[in-house]
């Protein structure tokens, strides 16, 4: 046998002598750990609250748009962002800007109605006389009377558009001026998007105006969300909601389903509908609006019962539940336990364990040394 041979064979033989070794230093350490031992847990008395999540945001019930009657510059804004405002309340002041086309009518109305009022002023001084001599009869002369009556009024009534063209304001208005935007509603100014010196459009057939103010009632909000098709059938109205927001920490809101939409919107390759809660504050609470919030739709609760963590449930081929109550050091035995409701963490039990018995967690053994 050659030297390379015999390098080979010794090479070799160390190999397998080493991993026989191991093989044997393994064996004897898993040994010297002792039986394998597992933790046990008892069923607790607590609440089980099955639910569903909805993302949306929280928001006014009716929030109005006040908008201008006339179009202007703001010379005046008399409220700002968060007051609280009755109706009929003083928002902004407006400057009235005319449009040279509307004011060039307007004057051509108002000499217009001049003329008519004198040419209507001689025929019936002219009939007058006329009537005082009895040469024409009262009937034949009322209609003289009339015409000068009416030029009298289109006069006046021209005078006035011009004074709204220039002005903003009828003569005989009364003291009421479209130049002074007042709040239609009573609530919290949420917010003024004009500042003093900006030009606003009014409101009219072909344009929405310019918003002056918004006004909401921040006692009646709404929590408006969207939830997944998978889940939309278990709802119902009246249902009840808990609402978390994000920015108000350690604080839930109580909200009571009120609309569910009859029609899915297709949204990231899901279908989602939505759904609308009044929301339930007390006296001394006050939420933004806009917050996002998440709202917990309550499906189905158990308050006071007793219940074992879903972790520690086993099914069997024919899927019935069962656990392993320990009965002795390191000893177990099988029971058939009948389950109700659950919240994906802990789990109703209706009969098969007591309350000082001693759950195996399966998944969670331990040690025991000699």
């Amino acid at each position: 046998m050659n030297k390379g041979c015999l390098y080979a064979l010794i090479i070799f033989v160390v190999l397998v002598l080493a991993g026989a070794g191991a093989t044997l230093y393994y064996l004897k350490a898993k040994e010297n750990q002792g039986p394998q031992k597992f933790e046990t847990e008892q069923p607790e008395v607590r609440n089980v609250v099955l639910k569903t999540v909805a993302n949306g945001s929280v928001q006014p019930r009716q929030e109005v748009e006040i908008k201008p009657q006339i179009s202007g510059i703001i010379s005046e804004i008399f409220v700002e962002a968060g007051d609280i405002i009755d109706e009929d309340q003083l928002i902004a002041q407006v400057k009235v800007v005319p449009n040279m086309v509307s004011l060039s009518n307007a004057e051509n109305r108002m000499e217009r109605a001049k003329i008519a009022l004198d040419n209507a002023t001689m025929d019936y001084d002219r009939n007058k006389q006329l009537l005082d001599k009895g040469v024409i009869a009262p009937a034949e002369f009322q209609q003289f009377e009339i015409a000068r009556r009416q030029s009298l009024e289109e006069l006046n009534a021209a005078e006035d558009n011009l004074l709204i063209v220039k002005e903003g304001v009828a003569r005989r208005s009364g003291g009421s001026t479209l130049t002074k935007i007042r709040s239609t509603v009573s609530g919290m100014v949420l917010d003024v998007p004009v500042k003093k010196g900006n030009s606003v459009i009014e409101a009219n057939n072909f344009n929405d105006g310019t918003t002056i103010a918004s006004v909401a009632d921040m006692n009646d909000l709404i929590f408006e969300g969207k939830l997944d098709e998978s889940e939309v059938e278990k709802l119902s109205q009246g249902m009840d909601l808990i609402l978390t927001i994000g920015a108000i920490e350690g604080k839930n809101f109580n909200a009571e389903l009120e609309y569910i939409s009859p029609k899915g919107v297709e949204e990231n390759g899901a279908i989602q509908f939505q759904i609308r809660a009044a929301v339930k504050l007390k006296e001394d609470e006050f939420i933004r609006a806009g917050y996002s919030a998440n709202a917990d739709v309550v499906l189905d609760r158990r308050d006071s019962v007793l219940t074992i963590s879903e972790s520690v449930v086993q099914y069997n081929q024919q899927q019935k539940p069962f656990i392993e109550v320990e009965i002795g050091e390191n000893q177990y035995e099988k029971r058939d336990v009948e389950l109700g409701l659950s919240d994906g963490l802990f789990v109703e039990v209706l009969s098969g364990v007591g309350k000082e018995d001693k759950i195996k967690q399966w998944n969670r053994p331990t040690r025991e040394r000699p």
